[in-house]
């Protein structure tokens, strides 16, 4: 077996190359085989080798249709393009370690601790998924539980969340009554969140053809709800009132859509008046 041209191997190489492949026979190899096997593994792995950048992409690619929030799919690579891929986009997935993520979270746990968490969370699942892949072996550093928690604080110790103000239920029936006051369908489509209970995203996207007025029923479709299960909503007389107002095709409270900045110009002040 040759060892290689006289121009690209040494003398001392070609001597390391004599005895590594003695080495091979005395252990019952064939050193021309093991070679072959060599180059083969080297090639299988430049092949399978994958940036984190790159199984991001996949990842995100593999589970898009499963998000119901547009903005939710849309943070996803928007976060991991500011925060992750500028430490370790374009390196190995296999070689991010923990020293890595901790070079990109670590700088805004503090300062914006809910982006950092979530941040956190995505490259975790970017991990698992390149590890089920085949893409990386052993333990994720992303891991909160059990290893992360241990060298950063809680995100609760880090920043209390601080809760809006909710208004005294004894006070309820004086707000409707000066809410009714102010025109406009954003107006009414808050009357309505009111009196059906609802999230206010599942307000926002209601249907016509989702309510049934001659049964006074709502019936939100799985795909808007947060549980991911169909939900019937009762409707009040006054309820059915308001819905008997709205256009009868396409989005219900297509204008409330377009005028999200009207809720909060009818809610603060009327808030600002019942807290004194």
């Amino acid at each position: 077996m040759g060892l290689g041209s006289l121009n690209d191997v040494g003398l001392a190489e070609a001597r390391e190359l004599a005895i590594d492949s003695r080495r091979i026979v005395r252990q019952g190899g064939d050193p021309i085989e093991a070679r072959r096997s060599g180059r083969m593994k080297a090639k299988l792995d430049a092949a399978s080798a994958m940036t984190f950048r790159q199984c991001a992409e996949a990842f995100i690619a593999a589970h898009n249709a499963s998000w119901r929030s547009a903005r939710h799919a849309a943070q996803w690579p928007s976060s991991l393009e500011v925060y992750a891929y500028p430490v370790f986009g374009d390196l190995s997935v296999n070689a991010v370690d923990v020293g890595l993520v901790l070079k990109a979270i670590e700088p805004i746990w503090e300062k914006k601790p809910e982006t950092a968490s979530r941040v956190r969370g995505r490259i975790e699942s970017v991990l698992d998924w390149a590890t089920a892949r085949g893409y990386r072996q052993g333990e994720n550093p992303a891991r909160w539980r059990g290893h992360l928690e241990n060298l950063l604080p809680k995100k609760s110790r880090v920043k209390q969340v601080k809760h809006f103000a909710a208004l005294p239920y004894a006070q309820i029936g004086a707000f409707i009554e000066e809410l009714r006051l102010q025109g406009g369908i954003a107006a009414r489509a808050l009357e309505f969140t009111i009196l059906t209970a609802a999230r206010t995203g599942e307000v926002l996207g209601a249907r016509w053809d989702e309510i049934n007025l001659a049964d006074g029923v709502w019936t939100i479709p799985a795909g808007r709800m947060k549980a991911g299960k169909a939900h019937r909503v009762a409707l009040s007389n006054a309820a059915r009132a308001i819905s008997t107002r709205w256009p009868k095709s396409g989005m219900v409270t297509s204008c409330f859509l377009a005028r999200g900045p009207a809720v909060r110009s009818i809610v603060r002040p009327c808030c600002r008046r019942f807290n004194g």
